[in-house]
């Protein structure tokens, strides 16, 4: 029997292993219950920040955090997959009227679903698909940010340096794009846009890295680091030039160690398919990868 032969390469994921959370501010934790909750298919934790200063809530591995306060808006658009499209057009319809008068929008594409948040976030939500998204059937896959022209090849660069991330060039709608691997099929890509940026608020990104030492010093001597939160985690905001030292974009970056306590914490995944008139025993909770 011919021995197999594999490029191991292909299961490579860099120094950025998971794509936590995402972090925006809301006003309303009715309006989000609706948006996220009933609309979106996905589930409250149903363990932490449960009071209404905090909301967190899940999507497969990872999660939206909806702390109270003045909202905030994402320079670009978050991805997710959920496992049944028709089911979910019929929340995003069943949500028009509770969601009058807000930002709340949606439009099915051949691509995706694209929805949009009652305080104007972009979520493009797509049905599962192996050679695209992997085994993920309820994630988080991916953010695009808008970035400037000319700014994603530098941008590719430094996480390939400062991060060691795995970082490519690629075409994304006929622009340049980095794609910056941050999981197991998870990407944060850098889409180059003439459109005009809007100001930076408060949002951020949370990723958990393997090299957790060596990240911490390169951002320390390039003077990036914001915040040194504890022995798990720091902060910084600017992705730079190496060369010139030009902000190229900002977003804070939460970075934590995979000794980091919550990392590879269980996630409670509803099956919203389930209700109180025709319930299933046993399917409850929805898997989030394929078989």
């Amino acid at each position: 029997m011919a021995e197999q032969i594999f490029d191991r390469r292909t299961q490579d994921l860099g120094n950025i292993v998971n794509l936590g959370h995402v972090n925006v501010c809301i006003s309303d934790q009715h309006l989000a219950t609706h948006y996220y909750i009933s609309a979106l298919g996905l589930t409250r934790d149903p363990f932490l920040n449960t009071g209404a200063r905090n909301m967190w809530v899940n999507v497969g591995m990872s999660q939206f955090h909806l702390p109270s306060g003045t909202p905030d808006i994402l320079r670009g658009k978050a991805g997710l997959v959920v496992p049944d499209r028709a089911a979910l057009l019929e929340r995003l319809t069943q949500m028009r009227k509770p969601l009058e008068g807000t930002k709340f929008a949606f439009r099915e594409g051949n691509d995706c679903v694209e929805t949009i948040c009652p305080w104007g976030n972009r979520i493009n939500v797509h049905s599962p698909d192996e050679s695209r998204f992997g085994r993920i059937v309820l994630g988080m896959p991916y953010i695009e940010f808008d970035v400037r022209p000319g700014t994603a090849e530098r941008i590719c660069r430094f996480y390939r340096e400062v991060m060691g991330a795995l970082a490519t060039m690629v075409q994304n709608g006929g622009a340049p794009c980095a794609r910056v691997a941050v999981g197991d099929k998870q990407y944060c890509y850098f889409r180059e846009t003439d459109a005009p940026q809007l100001p930076y608020d408060r949002h951020h990104v949370q990723i958990y890295i393997g090299d957790f030492s060596g990240p911490h010093g390169r951002l320390g001597e390039l003077g990036l680091l914001t915040s040194e939160v504890n022995e798990h985690e720091y902060r910084f905001r600017d992705v730079i030039d190496l060369d010139t030292q030009e902000v190229l974009f900002t977003v804070e970056h939460e970075v934590r160690s995979q000794t980091h306590p919550l990392f590879g914490r269980p996630l409670v995944n509803r099956n919203p398919a389930q209700t109180n008139r025709d319930y299933r025993p046993g399917h409850d909770s929805l898997p989030w990868a394929m078989a």
